[in-house]
């Protein structure tokens, strides 16, 4: 067996260049537009946020918000696009400045519930059945500002709330260890695997797991992707590349590190991820100076890597590589490798 590969990225992945020390470089692209656009790149599913589907929807009732998130479901039927997850976003709002679910304000925790409630309502909308979860500001900037073991509690509370408001949604939890929080209370795979234990159906609580996330708290991806394949909870992925210990950069996938992004393909193909409807999923920028007109370029060629080195895992002479195992020659499987990636 061998994985079966869709992919798909999220409209906040065509952007307009801007970073936290200057301005948009690149025009805005109509959201329409970016949908057409998918198709085109080789893409077949959509990641939204919240707000992605339904504009300004805190200003809009429950049964306004479902009204449009069904006229975005026509839009993707028409483009043949689904929608892989919706995904609350929590950390933009001025009441969730100290955390959404544990934040220290009970008034401040009952909008994130009731915005995320909204989120479930979209997912249904738009027919999907997975909400992905990055607890953005769930942790401190100073330790003694929240108890840990209380907002785990909190965490939990909130992800058993949406599990009881939407009995067949599954929720991927996007671990990350930094920024914006300086620590967060869930930094890696293990703890959203772990904190899915303590909830009332942890059969429906997984991982999304980030290449550049798992990168930032000095681990492996595909480390981390086997870890949650082996409790079968790897519910979907953000491929991506990471220059070191520093800032998210979601850089082209393997475009830092080939070697590295080579593991990530070839367990996720080596153990049949997506014959169960999972997406390959990206999470990428393109370079702040590229023009407009080849501002998707980052897309179509995170993909086409991936899918080359998919090739590769599968030409891999695995007989060859059991034979150094076996030997405990590791210099020598280590050349075998490189060698295969050089194209010798």
């Amino acid at each position: 067996m061998a994985g079966e590969f869709r992919f798909s990225f999220g409209p906040w992945n065509i952007h307009e260049g801007a970073d936290p020390f200057g301005p948009a470089v690149r025009d805005s692209i109509e959201f329409g537009k970016k949908l057409k656009m998918y198709k085109q790149l080789g893409f077949d599913g959509v990641q939204f946020h919240d707000d992605d589907a339904v504009p300004g929807m805190n200003e809009l009732s429950g049964e306004q918000i479902i009204k449009k998130a069904k006229q975005v479901h026509s839009i993707l039927d028409d483009e043949g696009l689904v929608a892989e997850f919706i995904a609350p976003r929590l950390w933009e709002d001025a009441r969730t400045i100290d955390g959404a679910y544990t934040s220290n304000d009970p008034s401040c925790r009952e909008y994130a519930r009731q915005r995320t409630h909204r989120t479930l309502d979209i997912a249904n909308a738009l027919d999907t059945k997975l909400v992905v979860l990055w607890l953005a500001r769930e942790g401190t900037y100073l330790r003694e500002a929240k108890d840990s073991k209380v907002a785990v509690d909190r965490i939990v509370e909130a992800l058993n709330d949406i599990l009881a408001y939407n009995p067949e949604i599954k929720v991927a939890i996007e671990a990350k260890p930094n920024e914006p929080m300086d620590h967060t209370y869930i930094p890696t795979t293990g703890h959203a695997i772990a904190l899915g234990l303590l909830c009332d159906d942890p059969s429906r609580i997984g991982a999304n797991i980030e290449s550049a996330h798992a990168i930032l708290a000095g681990l492996d991806p595909s480390d981390e992707m086997g870890f949650a394949l082996a409790h079968k909870k790897l519910f979907s992925v953000h491929l991506n590349d990471q220059n070191g210990l520093k800032f998210d950069e979601d850089k082209t996938f393997g475009a830092v590190d080939l070697r590295r992004a080579f593991n990530q393909a070839r367990i996720l193909d080596q153990y049949d991820y997506g014959r169960g409807g999972e997406f390959v999923g990206l999470d990428v920028k393109a370079m702040r100076t590229q023009k407009l007109e080849v501002s998707t370029k980052h897309l179509s060629n995170s993909r086409a890597i991936f899918l080359r080195l998919v090739e590769l895992a599968r030409s891999l002479d695995k007989n060859r590589v059991e034979e150094l195992i076996g030997q405990r020659d590791y210099e020598e499987l280590d050349m075998l490798i490189i060698n295969h990636l050089m194209g010798k």
